[in-house]
């Protein structure tokens, strides 16, 4: 394997001592909002506006979770017009909020369209990340909502790697089974005794830097046949989703 592959692929976890934030369980009170779908679009007064209005005491009252100078980072991508605009706006007013930075250098690569995607394709959809990291800097995670996890931890992966520190994550819609990232010890056991170095072959993940939602959602799965039969079906899947949005 070449050091490319391997340095694309996600060898730390989110740190056990992270803390998570957020307001909502589900993405639902977002779609509510009547600057929600301008918003998802690209446009950064209705993110804004949907963050004021639905997050703003919610902010608020975190300043004091996170130290002065942290750096909040958010998955977007630089040259992907019509893009979510609310993770980057949300990451600017939590650093005017914590007395921070907002961090714009570090961008994601590819738009991996996990939206309306099911968990299979969501592992397989895995995004990259370039720009500088800061070695020793502090970095709070931003995104607006997060299901299994995945983008975060990747995001996260790649400060790690790069030598930045991680504090935590904030995002205002924690729609995951679970709201830790933290996956349970007998899950990863399960996994490893069950599948050996088979996940990292197959989706580029440690099993030990597997977030929680990504562990409970393996194990249901009893061989690597069924997980390979699984990621075949996800791609056909995949690419009949973004065909019916017009990609």
């Amino acid at each position: 394997m070449s050091d490319n592959v391997r340095q694309m692929e996600r060898v730390y976890a989110i740190p056990p001592d992270a803390q998570h934030f957020h307001l909502f369980n589900t993405d639902e009170d977002l779609k509510t909002h009547s600057s929600y779908t301008a918003a998802k679009g690209g446009d950064p007064n209705a993110a804004l506006e949907l963050i004021e209005d639905l997050a703003f005491d919610f902010l608020y009252g975190l300043r004091r979770e996170f130290p002065e100078g942290a750096i909040f980072v958010s998955p977007f991508a630089r040259e992907a017009s019509g893009d979510n605009a609310l993770p980057l706006i949300l990451s600017l007013m939590a650093a005017e909020i914590f007395n921070g930075e907002s961090e714009t250098d570090i961008v994601q690569l590819q738009r991996v369209f996990h939206t309306g995607a099911d968990p299979m394709e969501r592992l397989r959809l895995r995004p990259s990340f370039e720009g500088a990291v800061k070695s020793g800097a502090h970095y709070v995670l931003v995104d607006d909502v997060t299901s299994m996890g995945g983008t975060l931890a990747e995001l996260a992966n790649y400060l790690l790697l790069h030598g930045g520190q991680v504090l935590g994550t904030l995002v205002l819609a924690n729609a995951g089974r679970s709201k830790d990232f933290r996956p349970a010890k007998q899950h990863i056991r399960l996994l490893q005794e069950r599948f050996g170095d088979e996940i990292r072959q197959i989706f580029g993940i440690h099993t030990s830097a597997l977030t929680a939602n990504e562990a409970g959602y393996l194990v249901g799965f009893r061989t690597v046949d069924e997980i390979r039969n699984r990621c075949l079906k996800a791609e056909k899947e995949t690419h009949l989703r973004l065909l019916s949005k017009g990609y």
